[in-house]
């Protein structure tokens, strides 16, 4: 199972508990981090279909024997062609009004399924449900902030080596390689995104991938980085410098630690997502460089590396106890480089515990 099952209620009982409300009789689950979450099942390839009375898991030959294994609680169905499973389990269901996650079904996937409920005896229709999953994944049970603990553990100790390991000469794509593979080295199932290594210039692009470019002398060095564990995810971000360190790094440095710093001193759970954002970006607005701050000052971190909440000025999301989210502002100029500080933290009634520990 993903993280530690939360006493009474199982996570798929809490899913089907909403259906009614939401117009459906069951809930068909396309999206992977979803079908985790509520079964334990890990294999790229299947569908859950959850009801009052039914727990079923639709894949094929290449899972059925590890779905059997990770999911106890459900059924599982081993179909050569998951729609024709898929519409068998509807049709042995009852339902009339099928419930499925919007954001996780192609246009072409739609029309197909929609085809093949309405030949069903009775028909069956499709019925849009949109994050019913990822609302309960929102909060985080004790077990899954353990493991989301261990997997910041070792971007923690991935960060130090950065530290160590960065000088001028190395380019940025051989420094990112050796990250990744000191993840797997400590235990990681793998890096949870491409890891950033962006020097000099490049540090001006939020999201630069590592290329070729060697680290020079002076340079502002940006290296975001993430550990996968048990399906969850830590993400950290760090910035250096090759040698000493100018004026303007200095400078551009200090603003953006204040920044976060003011913001993790003032997050607590029950403020808006857009009044967190604020306490990072306000004080970087006010020393001139509010037009260099041009993403959200976090987002929600688990079993995928963005979720909800967003820190963001348009969020209207509500941060509540139990939500781990990143911090981290950034300053990005054009032709120079950029900073970027970025931690994990636990939303709590009174304030934020940070979970990262790498120096900054």
């Amino acid at each position: 199972m993903s993280g530690a099952e939360p006493a009474g209620e199982t996570r798929a009982e809490r899913a089907q508990s909403q259906l009614a409300e939401l117009g459906a009789d069951v809930l068909l689950v396309h999206g992977a981090a979803n079908r985790r979450y509520l079964s334990g099942f890990t294999g790229s390839a299947g569908i859950l279909l959850i009801g009052a009375e039914h727990r079923v898991l639709v894949t094929d030959f290449r899972y059925t024997v590890q779905a059997s294994e990770q999911a106890p609680a459900f059924s599982v169905v081993e179909a050569a062609e998951p729609l024709e499973g898929l519409a068998d389990a509807v049709a042995a269901s009852g339902a009339l009004r099928v419930g499925f996650e919007p954001e996780h079904v192609t246009h072409a996937g739609f029309l197909k399924l929609e085809a093949r409920l309405a030949e069903l005896t009775p028909p069956a229709w499709l019925v849009p449900v949109e994050g019913v999953v990822e609302q309960l994944r929102v909060i985080k049970d004790a077990g899954e902030v353990d493991v989301v603990r261990d997997a910041v553990r070792i971007a923690d100790e991935v960060m130090a080596r950065a530290a160590a390991w960065i000088e001028p000469g190395v380019t940025e794509r051989a420094l990112a390689n050796r990250l990744e593979a000191a993840m797997r080295d400590l235990g990681a199932e793998g890096p949870a995104f491409d890891t950033i290594v962006a020097a000099g210039p490049n540090a001006a692009m939020a999201h630069h991938q590592p290329g070729n470019h060697p680290i020079a002398e002076g340079e502002p060095v940006i290296v975001d980085l993430g550990a996968r564990l048990q399906g969850y995810c830590s993400d950290i971000t760090r910035t250096f410098v090759a040698g000493a360190a100018d004026e303007q790094f200095r400078r551009i440095y200090d603003l953006v630690l204040e920044a976060q710093l003011a913001a993790e001193a003032g997050i607590h759970a029950g403020m808006s997502g857009r009044a967190a954002d604020a306490l990072a970006r306000d004080p970087i607005a006010a020393a001139g460089h509010g037009g260099d701050f041009g993403h959200g000052t976090g987002h929600g971190v688990g079993l995928e590396i963005h979720e909800s909440p967003r820190l963001s000025t348009r969020s209207d999301d509500t941060l509540a106890t139990g939500m781990v989210t990143s911090v981290e502002p950034g300053i990005y100029l054009p032709g120079w480089g950029g900073v970027r500080i970025e931690d994990l933290v636990l939303v709590q009634d009174d304030g934020v515990e940070v979970l990262t520990q790498a120096a900054k």
